[in-house]
């Protein structure tokens, strides 16, 4: 066996992973450029903003695209190979299947625009910041749980999980980004939305007192 090259890692799936490598550090560059003054909260946030967008509209984009107009399976070019890689561990997503079709609609339109929205609102802390930090955490969670939740119901007939690229990256890893930090966004927006209404709590004692 060659100890340099997994089971299941093949050309397609290093370059594939190298590509998401970019997509890291375009968002890493767009934060230092546009989050230099924010706090270090606000970057880290802007960071995963800024990688949710490219994600959205370099890869899922290109995805409904192709969807709509043929499949993954019978598409051409660097993307399509790509989604011919991931279908390994999901092959929903070689045929074009109308579950995964509509939530990409969704997501690459709406979710795309409400990060955009919030990384406005991060970087000139508008008011409603937290009413999209949420919405946008309860729309990444909602199509995550769409996702799987109707495979998962049908015994997972489509999922792969017979070697650990396809399980413990593909799936649990590059899935699990899009519940685990929408759910730490919603702490965070609590705890926000709780220390706001603290503040206003005491101001309201300390104007009765004065009174």
């Amino acid at each position: 066996m060659d100890l340099a090259t997994p089971p299941g890692l093949s050309l397609v799936s290093v370059l594939s992973l190298l590509a998401c490598g970019v997509q890291v550090l375009a968002a890493i560059l767009l934060t230092h450029w546009y989050g230099r003054r924010s706090s270090a909260e606000d970057r880290w946030i802007l960071l995963w903003l800024f990688y949710d967008v490219i994600v959205h509209l370099t890869l899922e984009g290109p995805f409904v695209y192709m969807s709509l107009g043929g499949t993954v399976e019978t598409s051409e070019g660097p993307l399509a190979e790509l989604w011919r890689e991931y279908s390994k561990a999901d092959s929903r997503w070689l045929v074009s299947d109308p579950t995964i079709v509509s939530i990409e609609i969704l997501t690459v339109v709406l979710d795309s625009l409400l990060a955009l929205l919030l990384i406005h609102a991060v970087l000139r802390d508008k008011y409603y910041r937290h009413f999209i930090q949420i919405s946008l955490s309860v729309c990444e969670l909602y199509g995550s749980w769409m996702t799987f939740c109707p495979d998962w119901l049908l015994g997972s007939p489509h999922l792969n999980t017979s070697s650990w690229l396809y399980l413990w990256v593909y799936l649990v890893f590059f899935n699990g980004m899009w519940v685990l930090v929408p759910v730490l966004l919603l702490v965070q927006s609590w705890v926000s939305l709780r220390s706001l209404q603290a503040l206003k709590t005491d101001k309201h004692d300390i104007n009765r007192k004065s009174m």
